[in-house]
């Protein structure tokens, strides 16, 4: 073996070792608990993600009738902890996202309003807009369990599991895409039957201004679909009207 020939095989030990030590600092650096994930998705996009978001909704929803029937919804959103929804046709009846309340309303009158916040909207949104400490809070107020998380794949592409121990599904859990950090999937046990298993699923993702959208969300219960929701017409950043989210503000109003 020449000298020259040496000198490449002794570079070429030393490439490996190095690449060897980064793959053991990136298998270090892999989240041990729900927080980690929480803050690696904020971190990943902060700064970056839109601030409000509009889009038109076909809706595919089962009916106690079990069949299916089709509508059309019309969303706002506001980043984080904002969320409106008016059901065709405009000027009937809307949801309200807001102070950490839902409030059902009807033109200019507020039927009623429920304590509660929207999940899918913390995990899918908020979590890329407000601080990672008050999203790891509000999670916590909504019963996760952010201590256990390891890795799995879904539909082809590895996630991290955040509240649940491997193998099990039927835990309150989310469900995070590993390489963009991207909420994909809820489980969690019916507040009205413990035996029959939510979940809901983020799919179609799509890039939007400087983040994403799941362009398809749909609803299972027991296995069964029971609705699915078809992104359409999807803007980022568009201005709305201060009075958006107040309750009881009229459609004729938002124009």
């Amino acid at each position: 073996m020449t000298s020259s020939q040496v000198r490449w095989f002794a570079a070429t030990a030393a490439v490996l070792a190095l690449g060897g030590a980064a793959a053991g600092s990136v298998r270090a650096q892999a989240p041990t608990s729900g927080d980690q994930v929480i803050r690696a998705m904020h971190d990943r996009y902060a700064g970056k993600w839109y601030k409000t978001l509009t889009f038109q909704q076909k809706t595919t929803r089962r009916t106690p009738a079990d069949t299916m029937v089709i509508e059309t919804w019309y969303e706002t959103a506001e980043v984080p902890g904002r969320l409106r929804i008016d059901i065709a046709p405009r000027g009937g009846t809307s949801y309200i996202y807001a102070n950490d309340s839902v409030y059902v309303t009807k033109k200019d009158s507020v039927l009623r309003r429920l304590a509660g916040r929207n999940p899918l909207l913390i995990l899918g949104f908020d979590v890329y807009g407000q601080r990672a400490d008050k999203t790891i809070d509000v999670l916590k107020e909504e019963g996760f369990d952010l201590g256990p998380v390891h890795e799995d794949t879904w539909e082809g592409r590895p996630v991290y599991v955040v509240g649940a121990a491997k193998g099990d599904t039927t835990s309150k859990q989310f469900w995070v895409d590993k390489d963009r950090l991207l909420f994909v999937r809820l489980l969690e046990p019916s507040p009205r039957d413990s035996t029959q298993l939510g979940d809901t699923r983020f799919d179609d993702y799509r890039p939007l201004g400087h983040g994403w959208i799941s362009a398809l969300v749909e609803f299972y219960a027991g296995g069964k679909l029971m609705q699915r929701e078809e992104y359409s017409d999807i803007k980022a950043d568009p201005k709305i009207p201060a009075n958006t989210f107040t309750p009881g503000a009229t459609q004729a109003s938002m124009k």
